[in-house]
């Protein structure tokens, strides 16, 4: 059993957290609010593993060295409000390099698709960062900034990077989570950004946690950012389709939000701002080549059968009722 810390709670940070507990470590979950309301602060899993809650500010690098020390893997899993990254995210990324260095732990990076920018519609790892945006430049530099410390031999770090996540535990923001699913089982019109038809990798959040699991635990992958092991590409109404058809719902009925409305939107809401700036992801191929990861961590992702089947038992367990029936 290893020790290892996990900065966030989000839905990456929490199937992360229940990976490891399940495979037998102690698990330390840093946030700022601590466990959920009424959840206890430290839980135990029939495997012999633990998940401890603890409240801290990600930007305390003495804090993050406090709680990080004696651990194998130190795991960024943050994610600040979109239209908050330019100020949120480097000092919590400074103070990870930080507690990184002083502690020995590996710190493996929970990264996005974001820094390659638009137009590059079949991403590798090994493709520069292009973007002209400015998250995309935000994660961008944050990785530059851990690759030259690795580089210099501070610490040893390493970036697993994945697309549009689904599957259990996914949040309301999801583009294929309870934002798709819940219109979409009660035989709503669906709304997605942009485009419904345009070829898109989709990362499972299982997979997501793999991924990283084993980027931490392997010298040979540190030093360099991969690509989730994601099954093949598939168009949101393509992916749609697949649930409707495992729930009896009726084939779904898809109007896009135009970007042009979006944009509008984002003249007065920050958040939609930042959301209209991404909206080429939808309007165009968004496809991450995963081949190099898959032969260098040993993973496959998962299929999309089983994606759909777990993913649908898991929102119906959150959000019971009936299903509307295809006519």
């Amino acid at each position: 059993m290893a020790r290892h810390t996990v900065l966030g709670k989000g839905p990456i940070g929490r199937t992360l957290a229940r990976h490891l507990a399940d495979a037998g470590h102690e698990v330390h979950v840093l946030s700022r609010s601590g466990p959920r309301p009424g959840s206890p602060a430290r839980t135990e899993v029939a495997s012999g593993g633990s998940v401890a809650h603890h409240v801290v500010d990600g930007a305390d690098a003495d804090a993050l060295t406090t709680h990080a020390r004696g651990s194998a893997a130190l795991f960024n899993c943050v994610n600040p409000a979109y239209h908050r990254w330019v100020t949120d995210w480097p000092p919590v990324a400074a103070a990870l390099l930080t507690a990184a260095e002083r502690t020995g732990a590996v710190l493996v990076i929970t990264g996005n698709l974001y820094g390659y920018g638009a137009g590059n519609q079949h991403m590798h790892e090994d493709d520069a960062p292009a973007t002209r945006e400015t998250k995309g430049r935000v994660r961008a530099r944050m990785w530059a900034d851990a690759l030259a410390r690795h580089e210099a031999g501070a610490l040893r770090t390493t970036e697993v990077r994945g697309s549009d996540y689904l599957g259990p535990g996914a949040e309301a923001h999801a583009h294929a989570g309870p934002r798709m699913l819940t219109p979409l089982l009660a035989g709503k019109v669906l709304r997605p950004v942009g485009s419904a038809d345009q070829p898109h990798t989709w990362t499972y959040l299982p997979d997501f946690a793999d991924a990283l699991v084993r980027a931490a635990e392997l010298p040979a992958a540190w030093g360099r950012p991969w690509h989730v092991p994601s099954p093949e590409p598939l168009t949101l109404r393509q992916v749609a389709e697949r649930f409707a058809a495992a729930a009896g719902a009726p084939a779904p009925r898809i109007s896009p939000v135009p970007v042009a409305v979006v944009r509008a939107l984002g003249l007065v809401n920050p958040m939609m701002r930042e959301v209209a700036a991404m909206t080429y992801q939808f309007t165009e191929p968004f496809v991450a080549d995963d081949a190099a990861s898959r032969r260098a961590l040993g993973l496959q992702p998962t299929d999309w059968d089983t994606i759909v089947a777990r993913t649908l038992a898991a929102h119906r367990a959150d959000h019971p009722g009936p299903v509307a029936t295809r006519p």
